[in-house]
């Protein structure tokens, strides 16, 4: 994760941050659009989807779920209590720089 930490500042700084760009998309397990899953070294994750089911898939926007450690997914965390859809690529660039930034999971 290359942690810097700032003893006096009490700030944690990511410095390989991944982004929408480091997502690598397959076919979906269901058969029709796309999906991409990325586990970050808290061990939280990302899956984001675009499909015609998908919340914003019929609209070229893409879905995004927080997964936990053992790659389910999670409602728990500050990030989102849901799955978040309608989601731009910067959007999601922006949740999974929140998902990085999260505590150690469990």
């Amino acid at each position: 994760m290359n942690i810097v930490d700032y003893p006096h500042q009490n700030l944690i700084k990511i410095t390989n941050m991944k982004t929408f760009s480091d997502l690598e998309f397959k076919p979906h397990p269901m058969g029709v659009g796309i999906q991409a899953r990325i586990a970050f070294e808290n061990g939280f994750g990302a899956s984001v989807v675009k499909t015609p089911y998908t919340y914003g898939g019929k609209d070229d926007l893409y879905e995004l779920a927080v997964l936990d450690s053992d790659g389910h997914l999670t409602y728990e965390t500050s990030v989102t209590d849901d799955v978040e859809g309608y989601l731009t690529e910067n959007e999601v660039t922006k949740l999974l720089e929140q998902i990085q930034k999260l505590e150690i999971a469990p």
